[in-house]
C-alpha cells in the first residue's frame, strides 16, 4: 500500500509502515515550550516526580509572548522557565539575550530538520512542516509526557492533498494561498487531517511563504501542514548547523487522500479574512470596494514576520507616509530578520514613513502587548486569527491580510491595493 508523506515519516520513526488511522507510539525529534506553556509542563513534570529529560537535545524554550515582560505576572511566568533551563542545563533556551518567536527562531537556528516529528505547546507549532517535517501543537501535559518518556501517542492523520497551479502575481503570497484554502473548505474543514501542498506553483513559493501556508493549516481545523523538501528547502538550510541529519520523504503518487483542493494561483487575488474568522474570505477587489476604514495596521507575528515581510512592506512605504489615523506596528520575527532589515534599510524606511518597530515578540497577535486594540477600533493584521477579541477589545474587528495589502493600507487609511499605491 502506497504512502503519503507524513505515513512515511511516522513509518520511519516507528520502525514500520503505519497509515492513517492507526494509534501509534512515538519518537520525537524536537518539544517546543514557550513562556505561557512551558511552566504548565514544567509542573506536571515535576508532579510525576521526573528528574531528567529523555532528551535534553529535542527540547527547546522560546521565551517570546510577553518578553520583555510586560507586568509583574508575566516576569514571574518567564522566571520559572528560566530557573527550569538553568536547573537542568538546557542548551536550547531562548530568552532576550537572543530572542525570537518560537515559529521563527527554530527553525533559523537549525533545529528543526527534514523529517522530524516535532510537538509544541502552541497551535501553531504547525508551521515547521514548511521544512518537510510532521509538525503540530498539543497540550501542556503532553509535553510533559513527552519530556519524561521522549515520545508520545499520535493517530496518524488523513491527508487532503491541495494542488496549486501556475505562477502567483506580484503581491500574491503565502498568506492568500492558505486564506483561500480555509475560505474553500472552512475553519473545521481539515479536522485531524494534514495539508500536504504540491503542484506546479510550489517551486515559486518562497520558504518564507511556505512556513506561512503551513502556520495557517491549524486554521482549518488541521492536525499539521506539509510542504516536501526541495531545492528551496535545501537554499534555506544550507547556511544553518543543522541539528541532525536531514531525512527526505515524498509521497507516492497513487497514495490514498481524502480530498483533493485544487486552487489556480495564477489568477488568485490576494484574499482579506474579514470578521471573525479565517474562513471569512473576500477577494481584495470587494475589500477595497467596501472601503474599510483601519486605525491600526500590524505587520509581524509567526505568520509574517519574516524578511520579506519587511521588505514588501518597505518597497511600498518608501517615500510615503502612514495615515495620520492610522498606527502601523512592525514586528520582526527574531533578532536575526531585524538585523538583516536594518542592513537592508528596511526598518529607516519603515520609521521614516511613521511606523514602529517592536522587539520579537507574539504579543499583538493574541492581544497581550504591543499593539492592543480598543473599543470598536479596526485593524489589518498579517497574524493568523481574527476572533472576537483576538488583538484587544471584544468590539474591534481584524482583518486578515498580507504584508503587502496591510502597509499599503496603513499609507491610505482603508484596505487598500498595493498596486494603486505603487503606480
Amino acid at each position: 500500500m502506497r504512502q503519503t508523506i507524513t505515513e512515511k515519516i511516522f513509518s520511519q520513526h516507528v520502525g514500520r509502515p503505519v497509515y492513517a488511522g492507526e494509534i501509534i507510539r512515538c519518537s520525537i525529534d524536537m518539544i517546543i515550550g514557550n513562556d505561557i506553556t512551558t511552566p504548565i509542563s514544567i509542573k506536571a513534570f515535576e508532579d510525576l516526580g521526573a528528574t531528567k529529560l529523555a532528551n535534553p537535545e529535542g527540547f527547546s524554550i522560546v521565551l517570546d509572548h510577553f518578553i520583555p515582560a510586560k507586568d509583574i505576572a508575566s516576569a514571574n511566568q518567564a522566571r520559572i522557565s528560566r530557573d527550569f533551563a538553568k536547573k537542568y542545563q538546557l542548551k536550547h533556551f531562548f530568552d532576550e539575550k537572543d530572542m525570537g518567536i518560537e515559529h521563527a527562531l527554530l527553525p533559523e537556528k537549525g533545529l528543526i530538520v527534514p523529517g522530524d516529528v516535532i510537538i509544541g505547546a502552541d497551535s501553531h507549532t504547525c508551521t515547521h512542516g514548511a521544512l518537510g517535517a510532521f509538525s503540530t501543537g498539543m497540550g501542556s501535559t503532553d509535553l510533559a509526557f513527552a519530556m519524561v518518556t521522549g515520545g508520545n501517542w499520535f493517530k496518524v492523520p488523513e491527508s487532503i492533498k491541495v494542488v496549486l497551479s501556475g505562477k502567483p502575481g506580484k503581491y500574491t503570497t503565502g498568506k492568500d494561498i492558505i486564506l483561500e484554502v480555509i475560505r474553500m473548505i472552512g475553519v473545521d474543514g481539515a479536522l485531524y487531517r494534514t495539508l500536504e501542498f504540491t503542484g506546479s506553483t510550489i517551486p515559486f513559493i518562497s520558504m518564507d511563504d511556505r512556513f506561512s501556508m503551513c502556520n495557517m493549516a491549524i486554521e482549518a481545523g488541521a492536525k499539521s501542514g506539509i510542504v516536501a523538501y526541495d531545492e528551496i528547502t535545501a537554499e534555506f538550510l544550507s547556511d544553518k548547523p543543522l541539528a541532525r541529519e536531514p531525512r527526505l520523504h515524498y509521497s507516492d503518487e497513487d497514495a490514498t487522500y481524502v480530498q483533493v483542493l485544487e486552487i489556480d494561483v495564477a489568477n488568485l487575488e490576494p484574499v482579506i479574512a474579514y470578521p471573525f474568522l479565517p474562513s471569512n474570505g473576500h477577494s481584495l477587489t470587494q475589500a477595497v470596494k467596501d472601503h474599510i476604514k483601519i486605525d491600526q495596521a500590524f505587520i509581524g507575528s509567526c505568520t509574517n514576520g519574516r524578511l520579506s515581510d519587511l521588505k514588501i512592506a518597505a518597497e511600498i512605504l518608501k517615500g510615503k507616509r502612514v495615515h495620520p489615523d492610522v498606527r502601523l506596528i512592525v514586528t520582526p520575527g527574531t533578532q536575526r530578520i531585524a538585523r538583516e532589515a536594518t542592513k537592508a534599510g528596511y526598518m529607516d524606511i519603515i520609521i521614516d514613513a511613521g511606523g514602529v518597530v517592536s522587539n520579537p515578540t507574539c504579543g499583538a497577535c493574541l492581544g497581550g502587548y504591543m499593539g492592543i486594540l480598543g473599543d470598536n477600533e479596526v485593524a489589518v493584521s498579517t497574524t493568523n486569527r481574527n476572533f472576537v477579541g483576538r488583538m484587544g477589545s471584544r468590539s474591534s474587528k481584524v482583518y486578515l491580510s498580507n504584508s503587502a495589502v496591510a502597509a499599503a493600507s496603513a499609507i491610505t487609511g482603508y484596505i487598500a491595493d498595493p498596486d494603486s499605491i505603487i503606480r
